[in-house]
């Protein structure tokens, strides 16, 4: 048997390693279904973006965060929209503005969401037209 340098001959034999080496860690399926997890959301992104698993996690991450941003945003853009139809019926029937329009609803007490105008301005001109002709329904101090 060699000796190793402390003078001790069991340090360098197979025996010693068998009974205290560690043993060896084998994590490696719960690695893979982690990384596998993370490529199936991936697996539409291009290139670098849907292989290699550091820039999976990161647009992954990135992903989320503009879904995040962009359902509030959504919102926004409907409300944007459906205030832009309104407006487009009110000056089509001579009501002036949506401005106008708004003001002399909540005046009356007829408080519609603009999501209900937008739809009824889409799909029934005469709703609107039955407010221009009739101003007095809006604006009491007309005199006709």
């Amino acid at each position: 048997m060699t000796e190793s340098k402390d003078g001790n001959p069991f340090l360098n034999s197979s025996k010693f390693h068998s009974l205290y080496s560690m043993a060896r860690t084998k994590r490696g399926y719960v690695a893979r279904r982690r990384r596998n997890k993370t490529r199936s959301f991936a697996s539409g992104f291009r290139e670098a973006h849907s292989r290699l698993t550091r820039i999976i996690t990161q647009q992954q991450r990135k992903a989320l965060v503009y879904a995040h941003r962009d359902r509030r945003r959504k919102k926004r853009d409907f409300r944007c929209l459906w205030i832009t139809r309104i407006n487009a019926a009110t000056r089509e029937n001579e009501l002036r503005s949506y401005s106008i329009f708004i003001h002399d609803l909540y005046e009356r007490y007829l408080l519609m969401n603009r999501k209900i105008l937008a739809q009824i301005a889409v799909s029934n001109k005469n709703f609107f037209s039955i407010f221009s002709n009739s101003k007095k329904i809006l604006n009491p101090q007309i005199k006709i």
